[in-house]
């Protein structure tokens, strides 16, 4: 059959994916210690190197993969995961069908097309992270660290007026809450039947709790000014809120918009209203430090 430019274009574009995307599931592969990981990985690959030859016998060419993709994803996955890296990859693929719709008439077309959406994805599904697994641990440590440590910091940052002390004070209030939230996780996830380990589950929600608390404190330590201190505080939970929702909308392929906002509302509503409690406070009570 003959193609237009237009289509060899587009054809030879599609080559290149497959056999990008088959190396950087073999590298990955290598980087996984899980014997079930790794098998998984492979048959993607296999996956991805078949639709590459059907794309090789309609082009006639053959395509070197894209290294500078290689690399990316698999820096990606050795940081993130593998399921974020390769949900990552297939998100930003999926642009690609309206352009498939352009091939439609060539009959190999739309086999590879079922092969990416169903059985592919029915693989992926498949590769057992640990991390994921205690997902909601994670996310139950950084919104009430979010959620209570912003707001303890506004109402310090007015009630206290010195760095040092507030950076103290906020860290004695964070660690000790870490160390709360971490017991409450384990004896709620003890007494639930959901297969989940609980010392991990604990281990998941205090660590979240703590890096949090690390990351919210930090402008305190560094800097004399508590009203520009608090500004980069309120400035790092919303950064923090953005990039975990951003992780957690692309592995559980949810929209980020939605979960974002509702974590900065909370997250920023309750910081005001501490800020204005430690105003309220100081002015009343009288208490200069």
């Amino acid at each position: 059959m003959e193609h237009t430019p237009e289509q060899l274009k587009l054809l030879l574009q599609f080559q290149k994916q497959e056999i990008t995307g088959s190396l950087v599931y073999r590298k990955m592969a290598k980087q996984q210690k899980d014997e079930h990981n790794q098998q998984v990985l492979n048959r993607i690959a296999e996956e991805e190197l078949s639709h590459y030859n059907k794309y090789r016998e309609l082009t006639g060419k053959e395509v070197s993969a894209n290294r500078r993709e290689v690399f990316k994803y698999r820096l990606i996955s050795l940081i993130l995961g593998p399921t974020f890296g390769i949900k990552l990859m297939e998100k930003n693929e999926a642009d690609d069908q309206v352009l498939y719709s352009k091939l439609s008439h060539i009959p190999e077309i739309p086999s590879i097309i079922a092969d990416e959406e169903k059985h592919e994805r029915e693989l992926i599904d498949m590769i057992n992270e640990d991390k994921l697994n205690y997902m909601g641990s994670v996310v139950l440590g950084l919104n009430d660290a979010l959620v209570e440590l912003t707001g303890a910091l506004a109402g310090l940052t007015f009630a206290l007026q010195n760095p040092g002390l507030i950076a103290l004070t906020g860290s004695i209030t964070g660690i000790a809450a870490a160390f709360s939230m971490a017991a409450s996780e384990y004896l709620s996830t003890k007494s639930e039947d959901t297969g989940k380990h609980a010392v991990k589950a604990s281990v998941y929600t205090g660590i979240a709790y703590i890096f949090t608390v690390i990351i919210l404190i930090l402008p305190y330590l560094l800097l004399h000014n508590i009203y520009i201190s608090l500004a980069l505080t309120l400035a790092s939970a919303i950064l923090i809120i953005a990039a975990f929702n951003y992780y957690y909308s692309v592995v559980k392929e949810e929209k980020f918009s939605r979960r974002f906002t509702e974590m900065v509302s909370l997250s920023m509503g309750v910081a005001l209203l501490s800020f204005g409690v430690g105003l309220i406070l100081r002015k009343f009570i009288g208490v200069e430090v």
